[in-house]
């Protein structure tokens, strides 16, 4: 199992949005770059237009919760930024995988398992 860590500093988010490829859906957009390193760096992105924080805490632990189980899917190496858009508020768990996993075969980032 593959534990990935976070993006934490603005400068790495930064580097991601500019250096990036980004794709969207309805829930997300994703941004990926190669890092380099042996491992996933993955920061997640909730703005204050999604909705108030309750409702912004509860899209960001579905996102890491749908990220991390289908975590050995995803290609190593790799820095990725998920920002929720507004829709994603209302989304349940099935919608934000769904959406996740689409915008990674998008990317080509998933290995099929």
């Amino acid at each position: 199992m593959k534990f990935s860590e976070s993006l934490k500093k603005n400068h790495q988010f930064q580097s991601v949005y500019q250096n990036g490829k980004s794709y969207a859906n309805k829930y997300l957009v994703m941004y990926v770059k190669e890092n380099g390193a042996g491992r996933n760096r993955i920061g997640i992105s909730v703005s204050k237009k999604v909705g108030n924080s309750i409702v912004r805490h509860r899209v960001t632990r579905l996102l890491r919760e749908s990220y991390r189980l289908h975590e050995a899917m995803f290609n190593s190496g790799l820095d990725i930024v998920i920002v929720a858009r507004m829709n994603a508020a209302s989304a349940g768990y099935e919608e934000i995988k769904k959406a996740l996993l689409h915008l990674g075969k998008l990317h080509r980032i998933i290995n099929h398992v």
